[in-house]
């Protein structure tokens, strides 16, 4: 376990995998067993890319990468969870309202909205409900929700819903105003990733492209590379890789608008 602590630390594993309050075992496997697979797959394919290609180099590249790929990889799966609950979360919002229009408590709407929702909605409610059994506070129990999710307009949701207890007025209509606010928000963003798609796969275009040339002509023609494997070789295959990766993470800071 020192030893999987020590690698999970130095790969930056464990700064994707928590999750503010409590880990969601829904979203990621364990972490001992994250860093296994992760070991594993860096030495296996490190092996077979070397004898591939009869250069170390690529297989030590490989070993390095690997621990970043399942970073990348973890972090892509929590906001895939997240996109899916923020897509759920204006309908959400609106069967709470609609029973609560219908004479529902506030809580039995929330257990309604547990049965007919599907994950991750369903799953993150009936762990409210489930709180709020053991004798918490409805709003509190939402508020460690929206905090363990990190979701902006939930967090929003949750701060609306508790002035509203303190001011009065009716719940529902403010849910019904909440989920349009969200919708509007959500097809803000969803026009956004449509025009940014083009930029975010050039983006993985430009990175992958050099790497697959340079592979498939040490595959094809292992001679033909050779000077770059020693001497000012080896520099120049650091600065191009620096350049690419550089160029790499300016295109995925111009693509990314917050909404």
């Amino acid at each position: 376990m020192i030893v999987v602590s020590a690698i999970s630390a130095s790969a930056g594993i464990e700064s994707v995998y928590t999750v503010p309050s409590e880990p969601v075992a829904t979203i990621v496997p364990p972490l001992s067993g994250i860093v296994v697979v992760t070991a594993c797959a860096a030495v296996v394919l490190g092996l077979l890319l070397a004898a591939v290609t009869e250069q170390w180099l690529f297989g030590l590249a490989v070993a390095i990468a690997s621990p970043f790929v399942a970073k990348a990889y973890l972090a892509r799966r929590i906001n895939k969870r997240r996109k899916a609950f923020e897509e759920q979360l204006p309908e959400a919002l609106s069967v709470i309202a609609s029973s609560l229009s219908a004479g529902h408590t506030f809580l039995r709407s929330i257990q309604m909205l547990c049965e007919e929702s599907q994950p991750p909605m369903s799953e993150e409610f009936e762990r409210v409900v489930a709180e709020t059994r053991l004798g918490g506070s409805v709003v509190d129990a939402l508020d460690r929700m929206a905090r363990r999710l990190d979701i902006k307009d939930l967090i929003w949701v949750v701060q609306a819903i508790r002035i509203q207890q303190h001011v009065g007025g009716k719940l529902a209509d403010l849910l019904h105003t909440l989920a349009d606010f969200i919708r509007a928000r959500e097809d803000i963003r969803r026009e956004v990733d449509v025009l940014t798609a083009e930029g975010r796969i050039s983006a993985w275009v430009l990175t992958g492209l050099p790497v697959l040339v340079m592979v498939a002509i040490q595959v094809t023609n292992p001679d033909y590379l050779q000077p770059l494997y020693q001497g000012w070789g080896l520099f120049v295959l650091g600065v191009t890789a620096a350049s690419v990766l550089v160029g790499f993470s300016i295109i995925r800071r111009m693509v990314q608008i917050e909404v």
